[in-house]
This record gives structure tokens, C-alpha cells and sequence, in this order.
């Protein structure tokens, strides 16, 4: 094979074989993994959870991961927040011209050891080749299945007033980290992307604690715009402590210098949960055995006032609304 991807890759013939088997097959392979048409699987029992997602971040590599990480990290989590264990994954390329094979090995690797991590198998996918200019590197979109557990039921809709609101680690690392890659601001810091699949601590979360009213990725937007859109979902406010809310020091200290607010940052491992106030230090106990919920925090609660609003109580002890998110403060972060 070349060094490069070529549009011959693209075309259906011989390159295209070599490409998928010596590539994707190579890191992908299991019992459902098929070259046909469809894959053929067992049926789930029970109801089942569907989601799909594009990923086009640029760059592709980032401290802490890069694109296919990225990509297997979202719709589990996308699968978990319904309560769903992840079974089955679907994916697509569309790869730019002239992209390093090895890069694109990378890539495969890193999703066949994020899929395994949760035990969620690749079982189809597509391969597309654009000319030169027309993808930014490679975009990939994942589709995936999941067996919701018993008892589980959650949504948006279902934040009561009274709630606890709790996220599952420090906010805003991800959007900070695809900043720094970028080095469009000259800014040194050690910040890593909190990319992770997080199926294991929700589950454990669900079994051992139980009554979890909504769970939700905080990808782009953050935070603070799955706490806006929960408000409107359920018609109910948010109230958070200032104080509470996790932010790293390293991601402070970027933010703090571009006038950015972290709550606003994209997550890529990061979960907001919402329950029974007297259920949150149950919650927070669970997640922190896991390495990648160890730094679970209460942050607020829900309001039957300020309906679809979300309030700041600050350092000082006065509050203020936290600002309804608008634009977008870092374009392609996942």
C-alpha cells in the first residue's frame, strides 16, 4: 500500500479491499464484524437505544486522544445517558486525500481500545475518499445500539424541583485542550482532554444508586448549555454554587486569560446527572471509583423558581444569571 490515502482508495476495486482489510478489519475484527451489505445480530432484549453522531475536530490528534477515540467516546456516551449498556457500533469515514495511512491507523487503534473498554463491538461500516480539499483530514460518523437496563428512565424532562445536579468531573478540559492544539493564541499549559467512555460508572450508578432523573453529555455548549436546555426541557431553574462547580487549574489559568467561561467549554467525558437531593452523596461515592468520575461534585440544584434560567450564586455570595449560551466560542471541537 502507499503511504498516503489516494482516491483510488475511494473506488471500489483493489485498494479499497486492502484498505479496509489491512486497516479497519485489522482493528475492528470480532464475531459480528462483516463485509457484507449488513450485519447480522442478536436481538436485544427489552427496549433498545439508537443514537448517531458526526465527529469533524480539528486537529484530529489532541492531548488526550485524537478523532477515532473521539468518536467511540461520544455515542457510548450518547447510549449511556438513556441508560443504555452499548452493544453494537456502526461507522463511516470520509477521508481527505492524501491522509497519511499511518494517521489513519492511529485512528482505527484507538477506537478498537476505547470499543473494547466497554465492550461494545464494531460491526459495519463505509469508507469514502474525497479529493484534496474537500475534508478537512477525515470525518467519521459512529451509530450505535444499546440494551436499556432495567429501571432506567431518563430525560431532560423528567428534573423535578429539589433535585441535586451533579457532574462528574472538572468542566471545560476538552474545549481547552483542542484550543491549545490549535496554538492559534501562542498560550503553553498542560491541559489533557477528558475524552472517555463512561458506560461502566453509569451503570454502577444506575444499579447501585437507582432514581437518576436525567442524564446528559455535556459536549458542545459544556455544562452550562445541557443546564439551559434541561430548564426548558423540564420548566424548572437551576441554581449553582460558583464555588462548587470543578474547573482545573491549568484550565482556569487558559480560560481566565481569553476571557472564556468554562462552564461553556465542550466535555468529552464528562456527565451532567440529576436526582433526589437525598440520593446525591450516594452518587458522587459510586462515581468516584472510577478513575474517570473520581472528581464527581454536587454543583447545584433544581428551582421551581426562575423557570428556564440558570442562576450563579458567586464567590461573594451574590448571584447573578449565568448568560443563555449564543454563538459558539470554539467552532469543531467534536
Amino acid at each position: 500500500m502507499t503511504e498516503t490515502v489516494t482516491l483510488a482508495h475511494g473506488a471500489g476495486g483493489k485498494q479499497t479491499s486492502e484498505l479496509i482489510s489491512k486497516v479497519f478489519k485489522e482493528h475492528f475484527s470480532n464475531e459480528y464484524f462483516t463485509a457484507d451489505d449488513a450485519a447480522v445480530l442478536p436481538r436485544p432484549n427489552g427496549k433498545i437505544a439508537m443514537s448517531t453522531d458526526g465527529f469533524i475536530v480539528s486537529p484530529a490528534f489532541f492531548n488526550g486522544g485524537n478523532i477515532g477515540k473521539l468518536s467511540i467516546c461520544g455515542t457510548v456516551n450518547d447510549l449511556s445517558c438513556m441508560g443504555a449498556k452499548p452493544l453494537y457500533l456502526t461507522c463511516s469515514f470520509v477521508i481527505e486525500e492524501g491522509f497519511k495511512l499511518a494517521d489513519l491507523e492511529k485512528i482505527a487503534a484507538a477506537m478498537e481500545e476505547t470499543a473494547s473498554k466497554v465492550g461494545v463491538k464494531i460491526v459495519a461500516g463505509d469508507t469514502k475518499v474525497a479529493g484534496k480539499g474537500q475534508v478537512d483530514g477525515v470525518f467519521i460518523t459512529t451509530t450505535g445500539v444499546g440494551e436499556i437496563v432495567e429501571g432506567a428512565e431518563t430525560s431532560g424532562a423528567f428534573a423535578k424541583p429539589g433535585d441535586a445536579v451533579v457532574v462528574t468531573g472538572d468542566v471545560g478540559r476538552h474545549g481547552t485542550a483542542i484550543l491549545l492544539a490549535r496554538d492559534d493564541y501562542g498560550i503553553e499549559a498542560e491541559v489533557t482532554s477528558d475524552c472517555a467512555p463512561l458506560w461502566h460508572p453509569v451503570e454502577a450508578a444506575l444499579k447501585q444508586v437507582g432514581d437518576i432523573h436525567v442524564i446528559r453529555d455535556a459536549t458542545r455548549g459544556g455544562v452550562g448549555t445541557v443546564l439551559y436546555e434541561i430548564t426548558k426541557e423540564a420548566g424548572v431553574g437551576v441554581k449553582l454554587d460558583q464555588t462548587a462547580v470543578p474547573v482545573a487549574p491549568e484550565v482556569k489559568g487558559v480560560t481566565g486569560m481569553l476571557g472564556l467561561e468554562p462552564l461553556y467549554l465542550a466535555c468529552e467525558g464528562r456527565l451532567v446527572m440529576i436526582l433526589p437531593e437525598e440520593k446525591a452523596d450516594k452518587l458522587i461515592e459510586v462515581l468516584k471509583e472510577f478513575p474517570d468520575t473520581a472528581g464527581a461534585a454536587k454543583i447545584g440544584v433544581i428551582t421551581e423558581e426562575n423557570k428556564g434560567r440558570v442562576i450563579m450564586e458567586t464567590e461573594i455570595g451574590t448571584e447573578t444569571i449565568l448568560p443563555e449560551p449564543g454563538n459558539e466560542l470554539l467552532p469543531r471541537i467534536c
